[in-house]
């Protein structure tokens, strides 16, 4: 049997938003291992969508005693993987003119720049517009800088293949962020299990939870059971 526990990353969810520091890679990963530590978390099987990838990742490479196994689901391998945050998201990008949008973040705005998140038949739900709608333009935007500087010193499968640990990886065919063909990459990793769903965009979690869990509860149990 295992617990699952999520943990809203520095600047999102129901984290703390500071103005200042602390959004690297890194020292999120840190924050991650003390939050586990505090609850009595021994050994973890981390699993990271997105930025949250890069995330578990880095917790990794610091507590190997912590971390038994990694899913990550559409984390970007390396920096020439990416596509494109789409228009708003390009804008939000630019000095001044970002946070000029930042302070309008209407829900067709937030709709906007979150659309390459998803496919485009998908519809957004209020509650994700709503949580985008609470966080802060520099947690945004530092949060964002912080993956690319993570990915430009280091490719993950270069990282993940150092570690050793079993690992998971999904993506949707049809994520616009990041190249789907670039979940491939990961096959470089000794018994990498790479998944692609078909129909699917950037954010599987929401978009086809059944099947999302599914590969999730047989990597798990795979590797609770020593195979």
């Amino acid at each position: 049997s295992y617990h699952v526990i999520r943990i809203d990353l520095l600047g999102h969810g129901r984290s703390a938003k500071p103005a200042g520091g602390g959004y690297a890679i890194p020292q999120q990963g840190r924050r991650v291992g003390q939050a586990l530590d505090r609850l009595g978390v021994k050994h973890a099987i981390v699993v990271g969508h997105s930025t949250g990838g890069a995330v578990a990742t880095a917790l990794a490479e610091q507590r190997g005693d912590l971390v038994t196994a990694l899913a990550l689901i559409d984390t970007g391998p390396r920096t020439d993987a990416f596509i494109s945050q789409g228009l708003v998201g390009r804008l939000i990008e630019v000095p001044v003119v970002g946070q000029l949008l930042w302070r309008v973040r209407t829900d067709g705005l937030l709709r906007k720049g979150m659309s390459t998140a998803f496919t485009p038949s998908f519809q957004i739900p209020q509650q994700l517009v709503d949580d985008a709608r609470g966080v802060t333009y520099h947690a945004l935007t530092a949060a964002s800088r912080a993956t690319h500087d993570y990915l430009q010193q280091r490719p993950l499968p270069d990282r993940l293949t150092a570690l050793g640990k079993p690992l998971l990886v999904i993506f949707g065919e049809q994520d616009q962020r990041w190249r789907p063909a670039s979940a491939g990459l990961y096959r470089a990793v000794a018994g990498a299990r790479v998944e692609l769903l078909p129909g699917v965009g950037h954010s599987p979690i929401f978009e086809d939870p059944p099947r999302t869990a599914a590969l999730l509860r047989t990597f798990i149990g795979s590797v609770l059971s020593g195979r």
